[in-house]
């Protein structure tokens, strides 16, 4: 490194913002994840015994991710090489590639590929990487904040562990912060910070499990506060609110987030519990989605979960669609959590739902059962010498408007597909196919 270089790195050390410069150089100083690097678990003694292991360090952002690659490459003296998913390219590839195979060449040196944000790497892209780690060319470690079931290809994944990151709790941010405050080195003890205790936890709380977002917002915060006589820099609660601005909100409209949370608000919605579907349909309103998207759900939800236990149902979720189709947001939200509550609060029947998908599958593999000679419609003189409609009662014709038929091709008899439940108004739907029914042998 020259002169020019070194006090550039200098400088861009000095410079970085407070995240960048507090990060951890050895697991000592490594918060959180404990479940993939307690003293007991088969990463912490890999590492110890210096064997890294390629893998994919799979959370959500500001868990450690970077951070935890870097301290492993420092703990097996290995070369550490970072390329970007975003900037990077396959000729960055090849070339930390082929620099990789001549350090293994000249000494034995090991390379570390740290890829960021992975997800973001095409299925050529990786497939450039995948046979130099089976060799053993480079140990890759990859990050990203996306399943790695779905965006990394599988030839790369079977040579890899994933290791999940969890979001980091509202304890581990404080640790952090309370390490930042008193670091003379690196963090702003420097600048003599105190934080009050309302503004601290509004500040654990607002950066939603993110250490990165709770260290930039503090470095920002305390740079905003000025001091007192005494030389003492007191952050007050309204200058965190007003450094953060927003709560760091989670959220991937084409990613895992997107698909995890509608999936708690369908089940929420389906367990009956109007509080939790409410909750997990703000989250998914503050967080910008399709409201078109929720709309259908509610839809869908009314037919498939409520369904004839509650038939008014499906007219509350349209009505829901249409409003919203018609007012947009933020007025939208109205009618989407009116339709919530009430699919939620609603009597639940699914078997139309099962009845359906039990028919398609009769369906399928019996094409070519023919309709019952008295269902068909005698339109010609020869469909009548056929005897078509031979037999056929109109039910009208009899008192109380029904007279048992056989509707059913004859291979399937017998055969109930929609068996209502005892819920809600399909109690009396029940009560009245069983009036007419019985037992339903013909």
């Amino acid at each position: 490194m020259t002169l020019f270089e070194h006090r550039m790195a200098r400088d861009l050390d000095r410079l970085a913002p407070l995240a960048e410069r507090m990060r951890p150089r050895n697991l000592a100083g490594f918060v959180g994840q404990e479940h993939i690097l307690g003293p007991d678990t088969v990463l912490k003694r890999s590492l110890d015994a210096g064997h890294i292991p390629s893998m994919v360090l799979w959370g959500p952002p500001g868990t450690g991710k970077t951070t935890l690659a870097q301290i492993i490459a420092n703990s097996v003296n290995a070369h550490f090489e970072r390329v970007s998913a975003v900037t990077s390219g396959v000729a960055d590839l090849r070339r930390v590639v082929s620099e990789a195979g001549d350090r293994l060449g000249m000494h034995g040196g090991r390379t570390i590929l740290f890829v960021d944000e992975i997800h973001r790497f095409n299925k050529a892209q990786q497939d450039v990487i995948l046979p130099h780690v089976e060799r053993g060319t480079v140990i890759l470690i990859g990050a990203t904040t996306e399943n790695p079931s779905f965006e990394v290809i599988s030839p790369l994944l079977s040579r890899a562990r994933v290791y999940t990151l969890r979001q980091l709790t509202n304890g581990q941010i404080s640790e952090i912060l309370d390490s930042a405050i008193s670091d003379s080195e690196r963090g702003l003890a420097n600048l003599n910070p105190t934080i009050e205790d309302d503004a601290r936890e509004a500040l654990v709380a607002l950066s939603n499990g993110d250490a990165r977002i709770a260290l930039n917002t503090l470095e920002l915060a305390v740079n905003g506060t000025p001091p007192e006589a005494t030389g003492v820099r007191l952050v007050s609660l309204k200058t965190v609110e007003d450094a953060i601005q927003r709560r760091a909100t989670l959220y991937d409209k084409s990613g895992d987030q997107h698909y995890d949370t509608i999936s708690a608000f369908i089940k929420s919605v389906r367990s009956s519990d109007p509080d939790a579907a409410v909750y997990w349909l703000a989250r998914m309103l503050h967080s910008g989605e399709d409201l078109m998207f929720i709309a259908r759900r509610l839809v869908i939800l009314a037919a498939e979960d409520v369904g004839l236990a509650d038939p008014n149902a499906l007219t509350v979720a349209v009505s829901a669609q249409q409003a919203v189709h018609l007012v947009g947001m933020p007025e939208g939200r109205i009618p989407l959590s009116e339709a919530t509550v009430y699919l939620a609060s609603a009597p639940k029947s699914n078997r139309a739902y099962m009845a359906i998908n039990e028919a398609l599958r009769d369906a399928e593999r019996s094409m070519n059962e023919p309709v019952p000679l008295h269902l068909r419609n005698a339109v010609t003189d020869l469909m009548r010498d056929q005897e078509y409609g031979k037999g056929y009662k109109y039910t009208h014709d009899y008192e109380g408007g029904f007279t048992p038929t056989q509707n059913l091709p004859e291979n399937f008899r017998g055969k109930r597909y929609y068996q209502p439940s005892e819920q809600g108004y399909e109690a009396e739907v029940s009560n009245r196919l069983k009036r007419w029914w019985g037992n339903r042998e013909g």
